[in-house]
């Protein structure tokens, strides 16, 4: 099987996409052959914009049926890749949504939010991010919204979370969790990039590792190739082993610079807590267009076809049914 019917028949599974959504950009995902992604919809965002941020997806679920659709369960995933289209898996990088009732979590259930990230970066009333100066680790609160998202279903996302602030998520769920979107330390030292001890934790308890493309944490930074990023996913998988490895590019496609400003800004508004640089995607892929690339470099690398299928998608499927139930 060559590498493009062998993309073209694979279940194709993004972990992160943080677009500027448009028709262009879902055209793009069908050009790319992808299956389903994980699309964010809420980052700094209270209850009340996040929740006109989920009316207007349903908006573009309406305008653009004939590329996209909602899907909430794995069998809604498979159905999506039947029909032609890809299936968008609302998902949080922050809890700020939640605010402090735990009721608004079974409602964001019910409107189709399947993944939420502990902490966006800092602190607030779950935890710590990776950005913080002191990680306070998994509050009291967090434990009970742990319990409730197990409870209703939504995965725990730690890709930005503090190293002791997932560590005890980790070990307080009794559902797998995941780094959605995260890359070695190993490989390069950042506040955003995960150590092997880390990433070996997250993986013998049952979690899961999507790898992201994001250039400014790759070692060659804007100068990275498709290639580069297949070596990532490779260095994790020696740790993790290849059953709990994914795709989580952390695609910004057509994203202004003042989207950036707001991300690295604690709450948008408050301290900058990083600069980003030159932001580049790999050579090869570029765009979301480009995911074909990605299926032919694993080739390239010498993939036998089940880790292929596993990484580009089968592996995030069996988790997600494993935390949707």
């Amino acid at each position: 099987m060559t590498a493009a019917s062998l993309h073209d028949d694979a279940i194709v599974i993004d972990g992160l996409i943080i677009s500027n959504w448009s028709r262009d950009v879902f055209e793009d995902m069908r050009r790319g052959g992808l299956t389903a992604a994980n699309c964010t919809c809420s980052v700094w965002e209270g209850f009340t914009d996040t929740m006109r941020n989920i009316a207007r997806w349903k908006e573009w679920f309406r305008a653009h049926g004939d590329l996209i659709c909602q899907v909430r369960t794995t069998d809604d995933i498979r159905r999506a890749k039947e029909d032609g289209r890809t299936g968008i898996i609302l998902g949080f990088q922050n809890v700020s949504a939640f605010e402090d009732d735990l009721g608004y979590i079974e409602l964001f259930k019910d409107v189709g939010v399947g993944i939420v990230q502990m902490a966006y970066n800092t602190q607030n009333f779950v935890g710590s991010g990776c950005y913080e100066t002191r990680d306070s680790g998994l509050s009291d609160f967090g434990r009970e919204v742990v319990a409730e998202m197990n409870r209703v279903g939504i995965l725990c996302d730690l890709s930005h979370v503090g190293s002791r602030t997932s560590r005890e998520v980790i070990e307080a769920s009794e559902k797998p969790v995941a780094y959605s979107h995260c890359l070695p330390a190993g490989l390069k030292a950042h506040p955003r990039n995960k150590t092997d001890e880390e990433l070996r934790f997250i993986a013998e308890r049952g979690g899961f590792v999507g790898v992201t493309m994001f250039p400014p944490f790759l070692p060659k930074g804007p100068d990275s190739t498709v290639d580069d990023y297949v070596a990532a996913i490779d260095y994790v998988t020696n740790i993790v082993g290849e059953d709990a490895v994914g795709v989580g590019t952390d695609f910004t496609q057509g994203q202004p610079p003042e989207f950036y400003d707001w991300l690295v800004h604690d709450k948008g508004r408050a301290r900058k807590l990083t600069d980003f640089g030159t932001i580049r995607n790999p050579d090869g892929i570029a765009t979301i267009g480009d995911f074909p690339n990605l299926t032919a470099a694993m080739e390239r690398a010498g993939w036998p076809e089940r880790r292929i299928r596993g990484v580009m998608g089968e592996n995030w499927l069996r988790l997600l049914g494993d935390v949707w139930g």
